[in-house]
């Protein structure tokens, strides 16, 4: 049997620290949905303004069903393993963690949003640049095979929708928090050098008109109380390609899709595009703020 990879986890405050590490090792998750190769083996748990005390513990149980560690310190999580995921929901703590483990030597993913806003980000890209960091940064949204099909169909939209849910985040932004699942596909289908965002409210959510060089313009629809996810990739000729995302496999994707990169091998998602969905997500609460079209900063 081929050695498993130990993984670190660095936060509790987001379900994503048990979804993942089901996939990875627990003898119930459904073949189709396994990833095999991985091995969640400590997590630093701790309270954020995600997550209360009750709601870490019973995740914590959760883990230690699984064989998971639940540590104290960054020292102790660290120790001894090959790769670092920090799930942390509150983005406003990334920052901080990912200075941490700048030093480790070891690949980082980070999970979504990169940052709670453009200028942490910022500083996280040129530091992982300086040091040459292996560095991932993704939401689940990144590689869902609808919209790998829809971009076969369309490679070079000219116009696309995309529709998601608008999540209430307990601190900060909202449109950062929870928009950046849109944006992850926004960005995947429509490439860098967005020109400018303009965010409208509406009574149950917002809608972004991100614009284009070249007259291309992309719409992000994030409305609360939306359990789905989709849009539509169209081009000049009027070809379109609709598609809605399939959330039973998210997680699985985006594990297999960390696999290769976690055991040295290059990322998934070039780090440039991780900026640009900060960028955006930056832009477009920018924009809900002042009630006008903001430029999106475009200095990479």
């Amino acid at each position: 049997m081929a050695k498993e990879l130990k993984v670190a986890l660095v936060g509790l405050d987001t379900s994503h620290s048990v979804a993942f590490p089901k996939r990875m090792q627990d003898p119930s998750c459904p073949p189709e949905q396994k990833v095999e190769g991985l091995r969640a083996v400590t997590c630093l748990a701790f309270v954020t303004p995600f997550q209360n005390e009750e709601g870490i513990n019973a995740r914590k149980k959760q883990l230690e069903v699984l064989g998971v560690k639940i540590t104290n310190t960054l020292e102790e999580t660290v120790k001894g393993v090959d790769a670092v995921m920090i799930e942390l929901n509150d983005p406003s703590l990334h920052l901080e963690y990912f200075k941490k483990c700048s030093d480790l030597g070891l690949p980082i993913f980070l999970d979504k949003p990169m940052a709670d806003n453009y200028l942490n980000g910022r500083i996280i890209y040129d530091i992982s640049k300086k040091k040459n960091l292996k560095i991932c940064s993704m939401s689940s949204l990144r590689f869902p095979p609808a919209l790998t099909g829809a971009m076969k169909e369309i490679p070079n939209p000219d116009n696309s929708y995309f529709y998601g849910p608008l999540g209430i985040a307990p601190a900060g932004s909202s449109i950062v928090w929870y928009g950046v699942h849109v944006f992850e596909m926004l960005v995947r289908a429509m490439g860098r050098g967005a020109l400018t965002a303009h965010t409208t409210k509406h009574s149950n959510g917002v809608v972004i008109v991100v614009e284009y060089p070249d007259k291309k313009v992309a719409i992000a629809d994030l409305t609360e109380n939306c359990g789905s996810y989709g849009g539509t990739l169209r081009n000049k000729d009027g070809a379109a390609a609709p598609f809605i995302v399939d959330q039973n496999i998210i997680y699985t994707d985006l594990v297999r899709e960390l696999f290769g990169f976690l055991k040295g091998g290059p990322s998934p998602v070039p780090f440039e595009d991780s900026l640009e969905v900060m960028a955006l997500l930056d832009t477009a609460e920018k924009s809900f703020q002042s009630g006008k079209k903001e430029k999106v900063p475009n200095n990479i």
